[in-house]
């Protein structure tokens, strides 16, 4: 990434405890195998910011295996206090990066690791002030990407349904909302039907070899557990938890 007083651009990833990560894949992951989901997810967004060659690449988070990963890929971590949540974390990066002169700003979250330097491109190359980007998650419903031109453009909130309630603050700012629909970036893995469709992928990622190594040992039946439970009559098993009574 490059270094400079007055970046034009800033990516702002915000990424929670990494070790306890993830907690509606309970039902199909063990704990140690949704934390190095995570760590995977991450280091694949980080290789596709490095891709698209971006100014400066934060990672708002508290979690220190989170810093080291940015660290070790080329991207500054930006620590918070305490753990206030996506939202909280996407307007710490907007206030540092206004501070900072930045001219653009462009968040995504640390959990589309089917995410392309294409898309990532795509989307930068599309900012300009007064007109907004906003990239849906694959429901529809979620936000998965914003870039606003300059940072401070509109304040941003996330959860479901913050996509439409994004384009609505944006013309209630005066601005022009543009959306991209990105298959790669809409693609956030955070139920198990979220897993069967990474599967689906041919993307080369790190974080589809490892969740396809799972699948391929018999170890993850990635289907939602209610689905698994009516199958088989019997509650869906985490993978390496012993179920008998205590």
């Amino acid at each position: 990434m490059k270094n400079g007083a007055a970046p034009p651009l800033v990516v702002a990833v915000p990424v929670k405890d990494l070790t306890h990560a993830k907690q509606r894949l309970m039902s199909v992951l063990t704990p140690d195998e949704r934390g190095e989901l995570a760590r995977a997810m991450l280091r694949d967004v980080l290789r596709a910011l490095a891709g698209a060659h971006v100014d400066r690449v934060w990672i708002v988070t508290r979690d220190a295996a989170a810093a080291a990963i940015a660290r070790e890929l080329g991207a500054e971590p930006i620590p918070e206090a305490e753990n206030r949540g996506h939202t909280a974390a996407v307007a710490l990066a907007q206030s540092e990066a206004t501070r900072r002169g930045a001219r653009a700003f462009l968040t995504v979250p640390g959990d589309v690791p089917c995410v392309t330097a294409d898309e990532l491109t795509h989307i930068i190359e599309g900012v300009r002030e007064g007109a907004p980007v906003f990239v849906p998650s694959r429901s529809g419903l979620g936000t998965n990407g914003v870039a606003l031109a300059p940072p401070d453009a509109m304040p941003l909130t996330f959860g479901e349904p913050s996509f439409a309630r994004h384009l609505a603050t944006a013309r209630q700012h005066g601005l022009e909302p543009r959306v991209l629909s990105l298959p790669g970036l809409g693609l956030d893995v955070d139920a198990p039907e979220d897993l069967a469709a990474l599967l689906a992928e041919q993307s080369a990622t790190e974080t589809r070899r490892l969740v396809s190594s799972w699948h391929e040992r018999g170890g993850l039946n990635p289907q939602p557990a209610s689905q698994a439970a009516s199958a088989t009559g019997q509650p869906r098993r985490e993978p390496g938890r012993n179920t008998s009574a205590k």
